[in-house]
């Protein structure tokens, strides 16, 4: 039997400010993500969000509504890696939607998306492509997609 691996449990925040959604993507990548990060142990799901946050931007973070969650697969290097994204509205203090933000980690970078254009981005888990506007449209209606049978 091969040794399984750990299911992630990450925490994302949806940033959206002027019409555009804060994007992260590790540089030399081709896929994206939503800022956010790997929940601890010892913390909840936004405070890992405001904690990631911080790391990665410097910034202080405000998490409001649960938008939904996403089971999520993929290949990496021929390596099956699983995933359960936990997605929340996400403000983020001092944050200007007319200049892309600087990175405290070297090895990624952001960068605002218009919202016109995310159902033909490289968003990744793709689903969210799909289903993140009616997410936010939902009024407080929790929601669930999944990658597992793509």
């Amino acid at each position: 039997m091969s040794k399984l691996m750990p299911i992630e449990l990450i925490a994302r925040g949806v940033c959206i400010a002027d019409g555009k959604l804060l994007m992260c993507h590790t540089k030399g990548a081709r896929n994206t993500y939503l800022p956010g990060g790997h929940i601890e142990c010892h913390e909840s799901a936004k405070e890992s969000l405001c904690r990631e946050i911080k790391e990665e931007l410097g910034k202080k973070a405000i998490t409001g509504r649960f938008l939904g969650a996403v089971e999520h697969t993929f290949k990496r290097h021929g390596k099956r890696y699983c995933e359960i994204n936990l997605l929340f509205d996400l403000k983020i203090k001092g944050i200007d939607p007319s200049e892309n933000p600087c990175s405290c980690e070297d090895h990624i970078e952001f960068w605002w998306e218009p919202l016109k254009k995310i159902a033909r981005s490289k968003l990744e888990p793709s689903v969210l492509r799909k289903v993140l506007m009616t997410w936010l449209g939902n009024d407080g209606v929790e929601a669930w997609a999944s990658t597992w049978d793509e």
